[in-house]
């Protein structure tokens, strides 16, 4: 192979997307190369609607040759889109010696419904004369319809008041969950396209079934018992396209002559459960045929078209299945399942039994300290399927519009003893990619690792909720935030957080300031508070910083800038934050008794807060262009790091605050120069050592209190502080049998007795912003800001963190980044990197030498792919081009390694 080479294509992150309503949809690639220091120095882009090519086919785009390194989000500039049309690209480049690739794959993007035009459907429910349209049974409603010919396509777009799940001549419609998801649905619904040639008959008679539930649009939300938040009326929109082959389009389409019943589902609430009868089951009622003459008529219900949208993000849908581990009886003589893991999806199961037997499921977290099932901490969360058994032999049942967060099922009415075979874990949430992997010689750090994942696996359900399992799931704005950086290592998150970023701009006040919950449906004071409003500012940026994605700064820039004003009329003094309700360093452990909210002073907070999103915003700002903004927020920024300091630090260089938290959030955000800042750090090292090596921090000061003491020159305590097995700590959690991350320290004592029931969560990932230092900080892997997405990496591995190695793996949009070091003895540590094509990386290297290293076996300065290499400040920076690197060491002169 020479040069660069064209590994796959996307558009808009995803492969071959269908359904998109964005005019300009965005274009990115992934390069190989069998050279070094490989660089893209121009690329080409075709599209057209067909898809061969050929010098006859007429192009809709064509960049011709374009000198530019860009390989990530080249957004479409040709021909106007058409709606329900598919078009076909290719992308080849040229690298810096000039060598041309060959052309890529040919892929392709489909677009959805394009506006209200498009739409000719009506919405319907069921008939409020036959079928109570309050009652908690899932609503049926089917239409039969004829396939007249060949059929070249077909795609059906479908929405919904409430939840639906599609058949198809009896078969499943797609394999997404929860659709059509969790929007601010009094400004934005989403639309989902799927592609149905395969499930319709040819000349004969067909059939579509639609099952509608409650969900997030009508059914319990929240603490307070609410239901009913955007609308009390459930019902479906929904067209069907078939185009023959003879070029003719039919459409079958939701109206007047749909017919609708209830069926088996006759409750489904997300926090409570679902009871399921399956001796009213019809098997064949979205069949053609089907006699519905005693099915109700529908009604066409009054509803907006012009708040539709097509698909986001990525789907729900179950990812993984897994067997529960054990089964037993506890000492209250109840029958339990053990999952092995702390899980968010439904339990699968397998049962003969004779009609008429009832078995109830009750899903929990945890075990008391009596080892029996726990459920205080679900509050009014029912978390309970019923299933009634309809006999003649084996039937398999799983909740339909319910999930569960959960470890350990109770069994009621199970015939006989139960078998592990009979059972699966459907793990579910939204289907992201996989992007980040951690590991090093601690066990118990690499179970920390798996328990950040399976926290954001559980709560990243459509929106980023605070827990799973509970009377809330709720967008916490404050728990994205802090979790953010952490998200995007893990998974690809970028369409995750622009659909999730769209609803909090949607329903961010005209004040601009931003609820506590995204989608909003708290109260109408619930807005405001400092580090969780700010997540309309840090979300978007960290979305561009990790991607690239400038869009998502454009789209959310007025939102930006709208909650930084809203700050700054906020206070007494427009520079400081001191008035409103903060939620502060939520559940730090130096509250006051009674107490959820840390000691750190709220204005001190508050004004940390509105400096850091205040600099984001002045960094958005040249980002874009929009220069006037960024000098005036620029000279704003300055004003609020020079009233911080006249407001909290004395003129001897203290601070006016006596926490962790508080030293913590000026020296993270840059709001003090040496020598406060050396003083600030000297004195957070003391407030940890007074706790032995402990936090006391909360939901603001933990995702920074381990960076805080590694970047100001105190990593040893960092690396102290992270691997306590005692309480409070991560491990400690562990050490309990935690396989998530806790919403408190102290979820489960060391007496095996329970927080208050009120608020413990075993499963909600705020704390697990740790990972962004194991991440970074101990295997390394970071990046240079001057350059988004990881176009400019560094490494900066610390062998003394304690460990004998750690590695750490990321997917980044130019490729597979690798950081990973290991002690091969006598203090001596060796390095690998991996640096994908289109990029470069700097690594630097503690206490190294020119002379003392070797690169894949060669001198420095003969090994290849090596573009510079210097020592500064008892450092070696060498600067990488792409490719693999070893890097060993002939000796060392730190021997705090050993």
């Amino acid at each position: 192979m020479t040069g660069l080479q064209i590994v796959y294509v996307r558009c808009e992150y995803r492969d071959n997307p269908i359904g998109l309503d964005t005019r300009k949809p965005r274009f990115s690639w992934l390069l190989s190369s069998d050279s070094r220091h490989a660089l893209q120095s121009a690329y080409r882009i075709q599209a057209a609607d067909r898809a061969d090519f050929s010098e006859t086919t007429l192009l809709i785009w064509d960049t011709q040759k374009l000198e530019s390194d860009r390989s990530v989000l080249i957004a479409y500039e040709g021909e106007p889109l058409k709606a329900r049309s598919r078009y076909y690209y290719r992308v080849k480049v040229w690298d810096q010696e000039g060598h041309e690739s060959d052309w890529s794959e040919i892929a392709f993007w489909e677009m959805g419904l394009l506006g209200l035009d498009d739409w000719t459907a009506d919405w319907i429910t069921p008939d409020a004369s036959v079928i109570d349209p309050y009652a908690d049974a899932v609503f049926l409603m089917r239409k039969d319809f004829t396939v007249r010919e060949a059929v070249r396509n077909a795609r059906l777009y479908v929405t919904s008041l409430g939840l639906y799940e599609l058949e198809l001549n009896g078969l499943r419609v797609g394999n997404a969950e929860y659709t059509p998801g969790w929007t601010s649905y009094k400004y934005r619904l989403q639309v989902q396209t799927y592609d149905v040639a395969g499930l319709l008959c040819e000349g004969n008679g067909n059939a579509i079934g639609a099952s509608l539930a409650n969900g997030w649009y009508k059914g319990y939300l929240g603490w307070k018992q609410q239901r009913n938040l955007y609308g009390d009326t459930r019902a479906l929109l929904l067209q069907l396209y078939i185009d023959y082959e003879d070029g003719t389009t039919e459409v079958i389409r939701t109206d007047g002559s749909w017919k609708s019943n209830t069926g088996p589902i006759r409750l489904s609430e997300l926090y409570h459960g679902e009871t399921y009868d399956a001796r009213m089951e019809q098997f064949d009622w979205s069949c053609h045929g089907l006699d519905d003459t005693k099915w109700a008529a529908v009604s066409l219900v009054s509803h907006t078209k012009d708040k539709l949208i097509m698909q986001e993000s990525e789907l729900v849908r179950i990812t993984q299945r897994i067997k529960p581990v054990s089964v037993w009886k506890t000492p209250a003589g109840e029958t339990v399942l053990d999952m092995g893991q702390n899980m968010v999806g439904r339990l699968h199961f397998r049962v003969e039994a004779p009609a008429g037997t009832q078995i109830t499921l009750q899903h929990v977290e945890v075990l008391d300290q009596a080892g029996n099932i726990y459920s205080g901490n679900l509050r009014t969360a029912k978390q309970t399927v019923q299933y009634t058994c309809k006999g003649g032999g084996e039937e398999s049942y799983e909740p339909h519009f319910s999930f569960q967060g959960f470890r350990y099922v109770k069994l009621e009415g199970w015939p006989g003893e139960p078998s592990l075979d009979a059972f699966a874990g459907h793990v579910i949430h939204t289907d992201m990619e996989p992007t980040g992997t951690f590991e090093c010689s601690h066990p118990l750090l690499n179970q920390l690792q798996s328990n950040i994942v399976w926290g954001q696996r559980g709560n990243f359900l459509d929106v980023p909720t605070d827990c799973p399992q509970r009377d809330e799931r709720l967008g916490w704005t404050g728990d994205a935030q802090v979790f953010i950086r952490t998200a995007a290592f893990n998974f690809g998150v970028a369409p995750f957080f622009t659909k999730w970023l769209r609803d909090l701009k949607a329903d961010q006040r005209e004040d601009g300031s931003v609820p506590f919950v995204i989608p909003h449906v708290l109260g109408e004071t619930d807005y405001g508070s400092a580090a969780w409003g700010d997540a309309a500012v840090v979300c978007p940026w960290t979305v561009y910083l990790c991607y690239g994605d400038k869009q998502v700064l454009e789209e959310q820039y007025d939102s930006m800038k709208a909650w930084v004003d809203y700050v700054r009329s906020e206070g007494e003094d427009p520079y400081l934050w001191n008035n409103g309700f903060h939620f502060g360093d939520w559940l730090g452990l130096d509250a006051k008794e009674g107490s959820y909210i840390g000691a750190t002073p709220k204005d001190l907070i508050a004004t940390c807060f509105f400096a850091y999103s205040t600099s984001l915003l002045v960094k958005a700002a040249k980002v874009l262009g929009y220069s006037e903004d960024a000098e005036r927020y620029g000279h704003v920024y300055e004003q609020i790091v020079g009233a911080f300091a006249n407001e909290f630090i004395t003129p001897s260089g203290r601070l006016a605050a006596h926490t962790q938290t508080a030293y913590v959030l000026p020296l993270i955000f840059g709001l003090v120069d040496a020598p406060v800042k050396e003083r600030l750090a000297r004195t957070l090292v003391d407030y940890v050592e007074e706790q032995d090596g402990h936090l006391t921090t909360g939901f603001v000061g933990t995702p920074y209190l381990s960076h805080a003491l590694t970047d100001h020159g105190y990593h040893d305590l960092a690396v102290r502080l992270v691997q306590q097995e005692d309480y409070p700590s991560w491990l400690y959690a562990i050490h309990q049998g935690a396989t998530t991350i806790w919403e408190h320290w102290d979820g489960i004592k060391p007496d095996g007795s329970f927080w208050s029931d009120r608020m413990n969560s075993y499963n909600h990932y705020a704390y697990g912003s740790i990972g962004d230092w194991l991440y970074r900080a101990v295997a390394g892997l970071d990046m240079d800001e001057t350059e988004p997405a990881y176009k400019r990496i560094l490494f900066r591995p610390r062998p003394d963190s304690g460990l004998d190695y750690a590695k750490a793996s990321y997917q980044s949009v130019y490729g597979k980044i690798r950081s990973e070091w290991y002690k091969t003895g006598g203090g001596l540590a060796t390095y690998e990197f991996e640096v994908p094509p289109n990029t470069t990386a700097t690594a630097l290297l503690r206490g190294l030498k020119l002379e003392a290293v070797r690169v894949n076996g060669e001198l420095v300065s003969e090994a290849a792919g090596v573009i510079e290499a210097g020592e500064q400040e008892e450092m070696l920076q060498l600067r990488l081009g792409s490719g693999s690197y070893r890097i060993s060491q002939l000796h060392t002169s730190d021997a705090e390694w050993d």
